[in-house]
Protein backbone atom coordinates (compact mmCIF):
# COMPACT_ATOMS: atom_id res chain seq x y z
CA UNK A 1 0.00 0.00 0.00
CA UNK A 2 1.29 3.34 -0.63
CA UNK A 3 1.45 5.53 2.37
CA UNK A 4 0.38 9.33 2.87
CA UNK A 5 1.37 11.90 4.56
CA UNK A 6 -0.98 14.44 6.70
CA UNK A 7 1.15 17.43 7.34
CA UNK A 8 -0.65 19.11 10.03
CA UNK A 9 1.21 22.63 11.38
CA UNK A 10 -0.37 23.22 14.92
CA UNK A 11 -1.81 27.09 15.29
CA UNK A 12 -2.22 28.02 18.83
CA UNK A 13 -5.65 28.01 19.80
CA UNK A 14 -6.95 28.70 23.07
CA UNK A 15 -9.68 27.51 25.66
CA UNK A 16 -11.57 25.20 23.25
CA UNK A 17 -12.06 21.84 22.97
CA UNK A 18 -10.52 19.31 20.28
CA UNK A 19 -12.84 17.85 17.45
CA UNK A 20 -11.94 14.51 16.51
CA UNK A 21 -11.44 14.27 12.76
CA UNK A 22 -13.59 11.83 10.79
CA UNK A 23 -12.98 8.15 10.32
CA UNK A 24 -12.10 7.21 6.99
CA UNK A 25 -11.90 3.05 6.37
CA UNK A 26 -8.77 1.86 5.34
CA UNK A 27 -7.80 -1.32 3.85
CA UNK A 28 -5.34 -2.97 6.03
CA UNK A 29 -2.52 -6.34 4.88
CA UNK A 30 -3.25 -7.64 7.84
CA UNK A 31 -5.73 -10.02 7.17
CA UNK A 32 -8.38 -11.03 4.22
CA UNK A 33 -11.48 -8.67 5.00
CA UNK A 34 -14.90 -10.22 5.11
CA UNK A 35 -16.99 -7.15 5.82
CA UNK A 36 -16.47 -3.33 6.49
CA UNK A 37 -18.42 -1.62 8.63
CA UNK A 38 -18.64 2.90 8.81
CA UNK A 39 -18.01 4.31 12.29
CA UNK A 40 -21.10 6.63 12.59
CA UNK A 41 -23.40 7.67 15.48
CA UNK A 42 -25.34 4.53 15.37
CA UNK A 43 -22.43 2.44 14.77
CA UNK A 44 -19.26 3.54 16.90
CA UNK A 45 -18.48 -0.30 17.54
CA UNK A 46 -17.70 -0.64 14.13
CA UNK A 47 -13.99 0.88 12.52
CA UNK A 48 -14.14 -0.39 9.10
CA UNK A 49 -12.43 -3.75 8.29
CA UNK A 50 -11.98 -3.92 12.25
CA UNK A 51 -14.14 -3.47 15.37
CA UNK A 52 -14.64 -2.93 19.49
CA UNK A 53 -14.23 -6.73 19.42
CA UNK A 54 -10.19 -6.39 18.08
CA UNK A 55 -7.48 -7.22 19.79
CA UNK A 56 -5.17 -4.27 20.01
CA UNK A 57 -2.74 -5.96 21.65
CA UNK A 58 -1.95 -8.02 18.60
CA UNK A 59 -3.30 -6.40 16.00
CA UNK A 60 -3.15 -2.74 14.54
CA UNK A 61 -4.76 -1.49 11.10
CA UNK A 62 -2.16 -0.78 8.44
CA UNK A 63 -3.53 2.56 7.04
CA UNK A 64 -0.79 3.41 5.58
CA UNK A 65 -1.14 6.92 6.86
CA UNK A 66 1.44 9.50 8.50
CA UNK A 67 1.04 12.50 10.41
CA UNK A 68 2.99 14.99 11.00
CA UNK A 69 3.21 17.52 13.23
CA UNK A 70 5.81 20.33 14.75
CA UNK A 71 5.46 21.37 18.74
CA UNK A 72 7.30 24.89 19.80
CA UNK A 73 7.85 24.76 23.38
CA UNK A 74 8.13 28.38 24.82
CA UNK A 75 8.51 30.36 27.59
CA UNK A 76 5.13 32.67 27.42
CA UNK A 77 2.65 35.19 29.85
CA UNK A 78 -0.20 34.57 29.74
CA UNK A 79 -3.32 34.63 31.97
CA UNK A 80 -5.69 31.78 32.18
CA UNK A 81 -8.15 32.65 34.92
CA UNK A 82 -7.65 36.55 34.45
CA UNK A 83 -4.02 36.78 36.10
CA UNK A 84 -1.25 36.67 34.32
CA UNK A 85 1.74 34.89 34.95
CA UNK A 86 4.82 33.11 33.44
CA UNK A 87 4.14 29.70 32.29
CA UNK A 88 5.52 26.82 29.65
CA UNK A 89 3.47 26.61 26.51
CA UNK A 90 3.24 24.25 23.44
CA UNK A 91 2.97 26.61 20.03
CA UNK A 92 1.55 29.30 22.70
CA UNK A 93 -1.19 28.08 23.86
CA UNK A 94 -2.56 25.70 27.39
CA UNK A 95 -3.49 23.21 26.73
CA UNK A 96 -0.70 23.03 23.47
CA UNK A 97 -2.28 22.25 20.45
CA UNK A 98 -4.58 18.55 19.66
CA UNK A 99 -2.73 15.80 18.38
CA UNK A 100 -5.37 13.33 16.94
CA UNK A 101 -4.67 10.26 14.41
CA UNK A 102 -6.44 7.36 13.72
CA UNK A 103 -5.80 4.31 15.40
CA UNK A 104 -2.88 2.63 13.11
CA UNK A 105 -1.48 5.61 11.50
CA UNK A 106 2.17 6.56 12.28
CA UNK A 107 3.40 10.09 13.97
CA UNK A 108 5.82 11.87 13.70
CA UNK A 109 6.24 15.08 15.99
CA UNK A 110 8.99 17.28 15.57
CA UNK A 111 9.72 19.38 19.00
CA UNK A 112 11.99 22.54 19.53
CA UNK A 113 12.91 23.55 22.77
CA UNK A 114 13.24 27.49 22.16
CA UNK A 115 12.92 27.96 25.98
CA UNK A 116 15.33 30.07 27.33
CA UNK A 117 17.09 28.08 29.91
CA UNK A 118 15.33 24.93 30.63
CA UNK A 119 16.16 21.51 28.71
CA UNK A 120 12.73 19.33 28.05
CA UNK A 121 11.49 16.20 26.85
CA UNK A 122 7.96 14.79 26.01
CA UNK A 123 5.66 11.92 27.14
CA UNK A 124 2.94 10.61 25.06
CA UNK A 125 0.90 9.58 28.24
CA UNK A 126 -0.05 5.97 27.52
CA UNK A 127 1.02 5.10 24.50
CA UNK A 128 2.66 1.59 24.69
CA UNK A 129 5.89 2.83 22.25
CA UNK A 130 6.28 -1.35 21.38
CA UNK A 131 9.48 -2.14 20.62
CA UNK A 132 10.15 1.67 20.44
CA UNK A 133 10.75 2.62 24.04
CA UNK A 134 14.14 5.25 22.53
CA UNK A 135 10.52 7.04 21.99
CA UNK A 136 9.08 7.04 24.92
CA UNK A 137 10.22 10.50 26.20
CA UNK A 138 11.93 10.46 29.90
CA UNK A 139 15.12 12.00 30.74
CA UNK A 140 17.35 10.34 32.27
CA UNK A 141 15.71 6.96 31.36
CA UNK A 142 15.09 6.81 27.64
CA UNK A 143 16.76 9.98 26.18
CA UNK A 144 18.69 13.09 27.32
CA UNK A 145 17.12 16.31 27.54
CA UNK A 146 16.76 18.56 24.85
CA UNK A 147 18.74 21.42 25.02
CA UNK A 148 17.47 24.98 24.35
CA UNK A 149 17.57 25.76 20.81
CA UNK A 150 17.58 21.96 19.70
CA UNK A 151 15.00 19.87 18.25
CA UNK A 152 14.09 16.34 18.70
CA UNK A 153 11.80 14.08 16.40
CA UNK A 154 9.22 11.45 18.29
CA UNK A 155 7.96 8.85 16.23
CA UNK A 156 5.65 5.57 17.31
CA UNK A 157 2.62 4.58 15.52
CA UNK A 158 -1.08 4.46 17.51
CA UNK A 159 -1.74 0.92 17.88
CA UNK A 160 -4.11 1.92 20.86
CA UNK A 161 -6.88 4.39 20.41
CA UNK A 162 -8.90 6.48 22.79
CA UNK A 163 -8.00 9.57 25.37
CA UNK A 164 -4.58 10.54 26.39
CA UNK A 165 -2.27 13.37 26.64
CA UNK A 166 0.95 14.32 25.71
CA UNK A 167 3.26 16.59 28.51
CA UNK A 168 6.53 17.27 29.65
CA UNK A 169 8.85 15.01 32.05
CA UNK A 170 11.17 17.41 33.02
CA UNK A 171 11.12 19.18 36.50
CA UNK A 172 7.82 20.75 37.06
CA UNK A 173 6.96 22.00 33.39
CA UNK A 174 3.63 20.38 32.83
CA UNK A 175 2.23 21.44 35.75
CA UNK A 176 3.60 25.29 34.40
CA UNK A 177 1.58 24.61 31.12
CA UNK A 178 3.28 22.21 28.98
CA UNK A 179 0.77 19.78 28.22
CA UNK A 180 -1.47 18.96 25.37
CA UNK A 181 -4.52 16.17 23.84
CA UNK A 182 -3.65 13.57 22.18
CA UNK A 183 -7.03 11.89 20.96
CA UNK A 184 -6.55 8.56 18.84
CA UNK A 185 -9.82 7.70 16.96
CA UNK A 186 -10.76 4.27 17.25
CA UNK A 187 -14.68 2.53 17.91
CA UNK A 188 -16.13 2.94 21.19
CA UNK A 189 -18.79 0.44 23.23
CA UNK A 190 -21.72 2.58 23.17
CA UNK A 191 -22.96 5.35 20.27
CA UNK A 192 -22.94 8.90 20.57
CA UNK A 193 -23.29 11.76 18.27
CA UNK A 194 -20.41 14.02 18.57
CA UNK A 195 -17.40 13.79 20.12
CA UNK A 196 -16.14 17.25 22.12
CA UNK A 197 -12.37 16.27 22.58
CA UNK A 198 -10.61 16.50 25.55
CA UNK A 199 -11.41 18.29 28.92
CA UNK A 200 -8.71 18.91 30.95
CA UNK A 201 -9.20 19.60 34.82
CA UNK A 202 -6.37 21.01 36.60
CA UNK A 203 -5.35 22.69 39.39
CA UNK A 204 -3.34 26.07 38.93
CA UNK A 205 -1.05 28.61 40.88
CA UNK A 206 -0.79 32.18 40.25
CA UNK A 207 3.42 31.48 41.27
CA UNK A 208 5.08 28.82 39.04
CA UNK A 209 5.28 25.22 39.85
CA UNK A 210 9.60 25.23 39.23
CA UNK A 211 9.17 28.44 42.18
CA UNK A 212 7.29 26.24 44.41
CA UNK A 213 9.35 23.28 44.57
CA UNK A 214 11.44 24.76 46.89
CA UNK A 215 9.01 24.73 49.54
CA UNK A 216 7.63 21.26 48.09
CA UNK A 217 10.64 19.78 48.18
CA UNK A 218 11.03 20.22 51.94
CA UNK A 219 7.72 17.85 52.37
CA UNK A 220 5.15 19.62 53.38
CA UNK A 221 2.98 20.70 49.53
CA UNK A 222 2.38 24.48 48.67
CA UNK A 223 -1.67 25.09 48.50
CA UNK A 224 -2.15 26.19 45.31
CA UNK A 225 -4.93 29.32 44.87
CA UNK A 226 -6.98 27.60 42.20
CA UNK A 227 -8.02 25.16 39.11
CA UNK A 228 -8.52 25.08 35.71
CA UNK A 229 -11.12 23.65 33.36
CA UNK A 230 -9.30 23.15 29.72
CA UNK A 231 -7.19 26.09 30.50
CA UNK A 232 -9.28 28.66 31.37
CA UNK A 233 -11.70 30.21 34.52
CA UNK A 234 -12.05 33.50 36.21
CA UNK A 235 -10.12 35.13 38.89
CA UNK A 236 -12.17 37.97 40.90
CA UNK A 237 -9.43 41.39 40.18
CA UNK A 238 -12.07 43.63 41.81
CA UNK A 239 -9.99 45.83 43.74
CA UNK A 240 -6.89 44.26 43.04
CA UNK A 241 -4.29 46.50 42.66
CA UNK A 242 -1.75 43.71 41.91
CA UNK A 243 -0.67 44.52 38.29
CA UNK A 244 -1.10 40.95 37.42
CA UNK A 245 -4.89 40.96 38.11
CA UNK A 246 -5.86 41.76 34.72
CA UNK A 247 -9.54 39.59 35.26
CA UNK A 248 -10.33 38.42 31.93
CA UNK A 249 -10.44 35.20 32.99
CA UNK A 250 -13.70 32.78 31.05
CA UNK A 251 -15.65 29.88 32.52
CA UNK A 252 -15.19 27.20 30.23
CA UNK A 253 -18.33 26.58 28.58
CA UNK A 254 -19.70 24.22 26.05
CA UNK A 255 -23.51 24.17 24.20
CA UNK A 256 -25.55 20.49 24.01
CA UNK A 257 -28.33 20.23 21.30
CA UNK A 258 -31.27 18.40 23.49
CA UNK A 259 -32.20 15.06 22.37
CA UNK A 260 -28.05 14.42 21.31
CA UNK A 261 -25.43 12.58 22.60
CA UNK A 262 -22.03 13.91 23.45
CA UNK A 263 -18.76 12.09 24.22
CA UNK A 264 -16.09 13.77 26.73
CA UNK A 265 -13.20 12.99 27.39
CA UNK A 266 -12.09 13.71 31.01
CA UNK A 267 -8.52 13.86 32.05
CA UNK A 268 -6.59 15.07 35.63
CA UNK A 269 -3.61 17.28 34.47
CA UNK A 270 -3.61 18.56 38.06
CA UNK A 271 0.18 18.96 40.29
CA UNK A 272 -1.79 17.50 43.31
CA UNK A 273 -5.38 16.86 42.80
CA UNK A 274 -8.28 14.66 43.40
CA UNK A 275 -11.40 15.32 41.35
CA UNK A 276 -14.95 14.04 41.49
CA UNK A 277 -16.08 15.21 37.89
CA UNK A 278 -19.96 15.88 37.27
CA UNK A 279 -22.72 17.98 35.24
CA UNK A 280 -25.23 19.37 37.33
CA UNK A 281 -28.35 17.06 35.89
CA UNK A 282 -26.81 15.06 33.57
CA UNK A 283 -25.90 11.93 34.40
CA UNK A 284 -22.41 9.63 32.66
CA UNK A 285 -22.51 6.82 30.84
CA UNK A 286 -18.28 5.86 31.28
CA UNK A 287 -17.36 3.90 28.23
CA UNK A 288 -13.42 4.13 28.62
CA UNK A 289 -10.52 3.96 31.15
CA UNK A 290 -7.29 5.67 30.12
CA UNK A 291 -6.84 3.76 26.98
CA UNK A 292 -8.93 0.75 27.76
CA UNK A 293 -12.74 0.23 26.02
CA UNK A 294 -15.08 -0.59 29.12
CA UNK A 295 -18.43 -2.32 29.53
CA UNK A 296 -20.46 1.40 29.64
CA UNK A 297 -21.98 1.88 33.33
CA UNK A 298 -23.81 4.94 34.33
CA UNK A 299 -22.96 6.97 37.20
CA UNK A 300 -23.60 10.78 38.39
CA UNK A 301 -19.76 11.35 39.05
CA UNK A 302 -16.76 9.25 38.35
CA UNK A 303 -13.50 9.85 40.81
CA UNK A 304 -10.35 10.78 38.88
CA UNK A 305 -6.59 10.45 39.68
CA UNK A 306 -4.22 12.65 38.50
CA UNK A 307 -3.29 11.35 34.97
CA UNK A 308 -6.05 9.03 34.34
CA UNK A 309 -8.80 9.42 31.99
CA UNK A 310 -12.14 8.54 31.41
CA UNK A 311 -14.39 8.34 28.20
CA UNK A 312 -18.03 9.54 29.14
CA UNK A 313 -21.34 9.81 27.30
CA UNK A 314 -23.48 12.98 28.36
CA UNK A 315 -27.07 12.88 26.97
CA UNK A 316 -28.66 16.33 26.60
CA UNK A 317 -31.84 15.33 28.24
CA UNK A 318 -32.29 18.03 31.06
CA UNK A 319 -34.82 20.53 31.15
CA UNK A 320 -33.09 23.02 28.74
CA UNK A 321 -31.33 25.51 31.01
CA UNK A 322 -27.92 26.29 32.40
CA UNK A 323 -25.64 24.09 34.16
CA UNK A 324 -22.60 23.62 36.34
CA UNK A 325 -19.69 21.49 35.25
CA UNK A 326 -18.39 20.94 38.14
CA UNK A 327 -14.33 19.48 38.29
CA UNK A 328 -15.37 18.45 42.10
CA UNK A 329 -12.45 19.18 44.29
CA UNK A 330 -11.79 16.35 46.75
CA UNK A 331 -10.48 18.19 49.68
CA UNK A 332 -9.55 15.36 51.92
CA UNK A 333 -6.92 14.43 49.57
CA UNK A 334 -5.30 18.18 49.07
CA UNK A 335 -5.37 21.31 49.79
CA UNK A 336 -6.60 24.60 47.35
CA UNK A 337 -7.54 27.82 48.19
CA UNK A 338 -10.46 28.44 45.77
CA UNK A 339 -12.29 24.64 45.06
CA UNK A 340 -15.44 25.12 44.78
CA UNK A 341 -14.96 28.04 41.63
CA UNK A 342 -13.25 24.87 39.32
CA UNK A 343 -16.71 25.23 36.91
CA UNK A 344 -17.36 25.22 33.55
CA UNK A 345 -20.91 25.81 32.07
CA UNK A 346 -22.94 23.71 29.61
CA UNK A 347 -25.70 25.37 28.04
CA UNK A 348 -28.55 24.38 25.85
CA UNK A 349 -29.01 27.95 24.46
CA UNK A 350 -25.60 29.27 23.09
CA UNK A 351 -26.91 33.35 23.07
CA UNK A 352 -27.20 32.58 26.97
CA UNK A 353 -25.00 34.54 29.15
CA UNK A 354 -26.16 33.87 32.55
CA UNK A 355 -24.63 31.93 35.06
CA UNK A 356 -26.25 28.70 35.87
CA UNK A 357 -28.32 28.13 39.24
CA UNK A 358 -27.91 24.41 39.30
CA UNK A 359 -27.30 22.40 41.99
CA UNK A 360 -24.98 19.23 42.18
CA UNK A 361 -23.82 16.08 43.91
CA UNK A 362 -22.13 16.32 47.42
CA UNK A 363 -18.09 16.03 46.52
CA UNK A 364 -16.82 12.83 48.89
CA UNK A 365 -14.00 12.32 50.83
CA UNK A 366 -12.50 9.58 48.89
CA UNK A 367 -9.00 9.61 47.03
CA UNK A 368 -9.36 6.31 45.60
CA UNK A 369 -10.34 5.41 42.00
CA UNK A 370 -14.00 4.33 40.85
CA UNK A 371 -15.08 0.77 42.24
CA UNK A 372 -13.08 -1.86 40.74
CA UNK A 373 -16.26 -4.07 39.65
CA UNK A 374 -17.37 -1.22 37.74
CA UNK A 375 -14.17 -0.85 35.48
CA UNK A 376 -14.91 -4.53 33.77
CA UNK A 377 -12.87 -4.54 30.06
CA UNK A 378 -14.56 -4.89 27.34
CA UNK A 379 -12.40 -7.24 25.31
CA UNK A 380 -11.56 -9.37 28.02
CA UNK A 381 -8.21 -11.03 29.61
CA UNK A 382 -7.17 -12.73 32.33
CA UNK A 383 -3.76 -12.90 33.88
CA UNK A 384 -1.54 -15.86 32.65
CA UNK A 385 1.50 -17.94 33.83
CA UNK A 386 3.72 -16.39 36.36
CA UNK A 387 6.89 -17.31 38.38
CA UNK A 388 7.67 -14.81 41.28
CA UNK A 389 6.07 -12.12 42.61
CA UNK A 390 8.10 -8.73 43.17
CA UNK A 391 6.85 -6.82 46.60
CA UNK A 392 8.40 -3.41 47.12
CA UNK A 393 7.96 -1.21 50.93
CA UNK A 394 7.04 2.23 50.07
CA UNK A 395 8.44 4.77 52.38
CA UNK A 396 10.24 8.25 52.60
CA UNK A 397 13.80 9.48 54.08
CA UNK A 398 14.55 13.46 54.62
CA UNK A 399 18.36 14.69 53.96
CA UNK A 400 19.53 17.00 52.17
CA UNK A 401 15.43 17.58 51.27
CA UNK A 402 12.14 14.79 51.68
CA UNK A 403 12.16 12.22 49.37
CA UNK A 404 9.89 8.72 49.09
CA UNK A 405 11.55 5.42 48.55
CA UNK A 406 10.95 2.66 46.59
CA UNK A 407 12.51 -0.26 48.16
CA UNK A 408 14.97 1.78 50.07
CA UNK A 409 15.91 3.70 47.17
CA UNK A 410 14.67 7.22 46.02
CA UNK A 411 14.90 7.59 42.03
CA UNK A 412 18.03 9.91 41.04
CA UNK A 413 18.68 10.26 37.48
CA UNK A 414 21.63 11.79 35.48
CA UNK A 415 19.96 13.37 32.54
CA UNK A 416 23.25 12.72 30.38
CA UNK A 417 23.75 9.49 30.90
CA UNK A 418 19.91 7.57 30.16
CA UNK A 419 19.64 4.13 31.19
CA UNK A 420 19.17 3.07 27.23
CA UNK A 421 22.56 4.44 26.43
CA UNK A 422 24.45 2.97 29.43
CA UNK A 423 22.15 -0.36 28.27
CA UNK A 424 23.63 0.52 24.09
CA UNK A 425 27.11 0.68 25.37
CA UNK A 426 27.11 -2.51 26.96
CA UNK A 427 27.03 -1.15 30.71
CA UNK A 428 26.51 -3.88 33.16
CA UNK A 429 26.62 -2.12 36.55
CA UNK A 430 23.84 1.09 37.22
CA UNK A 431 23.98 3.59 40.17
CA UNK A 432 21.84 2.63 42.61
CA UNK A 433 19.71 5.68 42.57
CA UNK A 434 18.29 4.66 38.97
CA UNK A 435 16.13 2.42 40.89
CA UNK A 436 16.35 -0.76 38.57
CA UNK A 437 13.97 -3.91 38.54
CA UNK A 438 14.99 -6.58 36.28
CA UNK A 439 12.11 -8.27 34.00
CA UNK A 440 12.87 -11.40 32.42
CA UNK A 441 11.29 -14.22 31.21
CA UNK A 442 13.05 -17.35 32.82
CA UNK A 443 11.41 -19.95 30.75
CA UNK A 444 8.51 -19.25 28.26
CA UNK A 445 5.56 -20.14 30.64
CA UNK A 446 7.12 -17.16 32.79
CA UNK A 447 4.88 -14.50 30.56
CA UNK A 448 3.57 -11.87 33.42
CA UNK A 449 5.22 -9.64 35.94
CA UNK A 450 3.39 -9.44 39.34
CA UNK A 451 4.45 -6.24 41.00
CA UNK A 452 3.14 -5.07 44.94
CA UNK A 453 3.36 -1.80 46.14
CA UNK A 454 3.37 -1.50 50.26
CA UNK A 455 2.91 1.51 51.49
CA UNK A 456 4.55 1.85 54.84
CA UNK A 457 5.24 5.79 55.10
CA UNK A 458 2.44 5.84 57.83
CA UNK A 459 1.71 9.21 56.25
CA UNK A 460 -1.83 7.86 54.88
CA UNK A 461 -1.72 10.04 51.46
CA UNK A 462 -2.96 8.14 48.16
CA UNK A 463 -0.56 7.77 45.08
CA UNK A 464 -1.76 7.55 41.87
CA UNK A 465 0.63 5.34 39.97
CA UNK A 466 1.28 5.40 36.09
CA UNK A 467 3.41 2.82 34.38
CA UNK A 468 5.08 3.40 30.88
CA UNK A 469 5.65 1.11 28.46
CA UNK A 470 2.87 -0.96 29.26
CA UNK A 471 -1.24 -1.47 30.00
CA UNK A 472 -1.72 -3.16 33.64
CA UNK A 473 -4.30 -5.04 35.10
CA UNK A 474 -5.29 -4.60 38.38
CA UNK A 475 -5.31 -7.97 40.75
CA UNK A 476 -4.88 -5.87 44.23
CA UNK A 477 -5.70 -2.65 45.65
CA UNK A 478 -7.00 -2.43 49.30
CA UNK A 479 -5.63 -0.91 52.59
CA UNK A 480 -4.20 -2.79 55.03
CA UNK A 481 -0.92 -4.69 54.74
CA UNK A 482 -0.80 -7.78 51.94
CA UNK A 483 0.08 -10.66 52.68
CA UNK A 484 0.95 -13.75 49.20
CA UNK A 485 -0.89 -16.11 51.53
CA UNK A 486 -4.22 -14.85 52.40
CA UNK A 487 -4.93 -11.34 50.06
CA UNK A 488 -7.29 -11.53 47.17
CA UNK A 489 -6.03 -11.22 44.00
CA UNK A 490 -8.27 -10.98 40.88
CA UNK A 491 -6.63 -12.86 37.56
CA UNK A 492 -10.21 -13.04 35.60
CA UNK A 493 -10.27 -10.32 33.38
CA UNK A 494 -9.52 -7.40 36.04
CA UNK A 495 -9.60 -3.90 35.06
CA UNK A 496 -6.12 -2.47 33.42
CA UNK A 497 -5.12 0.77 32.39
CA UNK A 498 -1.93 3.21 33.00
CA UNK A 499 -2.16 4.57 36.42
CA UNK A 500 -4.02 3.48 39.36
CA UNK A 501 -4.32 4.47 42.51
CA UNK A 502 -1.97 3.37 45.45
CA UNK A 503 -4.12 3.42 48.99
CA UNK A 504 -2.53 5.08 51.41
CA UNK A 505 -1.62 2.38 54.65
CA UNK A 506 -2.36 -0.12 51.46
CA UNK A 507 -1.24 -1.79 48.77
CA UNK A 508 -1.57 -2.07 44.97
CA UNK A 509 -1.07 -5.04 43.40
CA UNK A 510 -0.28 -5.16 39.68
CA UNK A 511 -0.05 -7.82 36.52
CA UNK A 512 1.99 -6.34 32.99
CA UNK A 513 2.98 -9.23 29.86
CA UNK A 514 6.39 -9.62 29.50
CA UNK A 515 6.53 -8.35 25.71
CA UNK A 516 7.52 -5.33 25.09
CA UNK A 517 12.11 -4.77 25.65
CA UNK A 518 13.05 -1.11 27.14
CA UNK A 519 13.17 -0.04 30.29
CA UNK A 520 10.42 1.71 31.55
CA UNK A 521 9.21 4.48 34.21
CA UNK A 522 7.25 3.54 37.29
CA UNK A 523 5.68 6.93 39.12
CA UNK A 524 3.87 8.35 41.46
CA UNK A 525 1.72 10.94 38.88
CA UNK A 526 1.91 13.42 41.79
CA UNK A 527 4.67 16.11 40.58
CA UNK A 528 5.76 17.01 43.75
CA UNK A 529 6.33 13.20 44.81
CA UNK A 530 7.89 12.52 41.07
CA UNK A 531 10.41 15.07 41.80
CA UNK A 532 11.30 13.77 45.37
CA UNK A 533 12.00 10.58 43.84
CA UNK A 534 8.63 8.30 44.28
CA UNK A 535 9.82 6.17 41.06
CA UNK A 536 11.73 2.93 39.85
CA UNK A 537 12.61 1.49 36.50
CA UNK A 538 11.57 -2.27 34.95
CA UNK A 539 14.50 -2.77 32.80
CA UNK A 540 12.87 -5.37 30.58
CA UNK A 541 14.60 -8.01 28.41
CA UNK A 542 17.89 -6.19 28.53
CA UNK A 543 19.35 -8.07 26.12
CA UNK A 544 17.00 -7.45 23.83
CA UNK A 545 16.85 -3.69 24.04
CA UNK A 546 19.60 -2.26 21.74
CA UNK A 547 18.62 -4.04 18.83
CA UNK A 548 15.24 -1.70 19.25
CA UNK A 549 16.73 1.32 19.07
CA UNK A 550 16.14 2.56 15.34
CA UNK A 551 17.63 5.64 15.39
CA UNK A 552 20.74 5.66 17.49
CA UNK A 553 22.61 8.84 15.24
CA UNK A 554 19.62 11.19 16.41
CA UNK A 555 19.65 9.49 20.02
CA UNK A 556 23.61 10.32 21.01
CA UNK A 557 22.97 13.97 18.81
CA UNK A 558 20.40 14.89 21.59
CA UNK A 559 23.02 14.32 24.34
CA UNK A 560 25.84 15.52 22.86
CA UNK A 561 23.64 18.98 22.24
CA UNK A 562 22.80 18.29 25.58
CA UNK A 563 26.47 17.74 27.25
CA UNK A 564 27.44 20.96 24.93
CA UNK A 565 24.70 23.28 26.82
CA UNK A 566 25.57 21.62 30.05
CA UNK A 567 28.63 24.04 31.31
CA UNK A 568 26.37 27.14 30.92
CA UNK A 569 23.34 25.52 32.61
CA UNK A 570 21.78 28.13 34.26
CA UNK A 571 19.72 26.06 36.40
CA UNK A 572 21.13 22.51 37.70
CA UNK A 573 19.24 19.36 38.40
CA UNK A 574 17.73 19.80 41.82
CA UNK A 575 14.94 17.13 41.85
CA UNK A 576 14.95 13.36 40.50
CA UNK A 577 14.86 14.19 37.11
CA UNK A 578 12.08 13.18 35.97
Amino acid sequence: MKSTVSTLLLFPFFHSLASAIPFTSQESSLSPRQSSCENTATSRSCWGSYSIDTDWYSVTPDTGVTREYWLSVENSTLAPDGYERVVFTFNGTIPGPAIIADWGDNLIIHVTNNLEHNGTSIHWHGMRQLNNVEYDGVPGVTQCPIAPGESMTYKFQATQYGSTWYHSHFIQQYGDGLLGPLIINGPATADYDKDLGLLFLSDWSHTPACQLWDTARLGAPPTLETGLINGTNTWDCSGSTDAACIGSGKKFETVFEAGKKYRLRIINTAIEGHFQFSIDGHNLTVISNDLVPIVPYETESILVSIAQRYDVLVEANAVADNYWLRAGWVSACSTNSNPANMTGIVRYDNTSTADPTSTGITVGSNCGDEPLSSLVPYLAMNVGNYTEVTQEALSFTFGNYFTWTINSSSLYLNWSDPTTLKIYDNETIFPTDYNLVPIDQADANDEWAIYVIQDNSGIGLSHPIHLHGHDFWIIGQATGVFDLSTSALNLINPPRRDVATLPGNGYLAIAFKKDNPGSWLLHCHIAWHASQGLAMQFVESESEIAATLSDTVAFKDTCAAWDAYTPTELFLQDDSGI
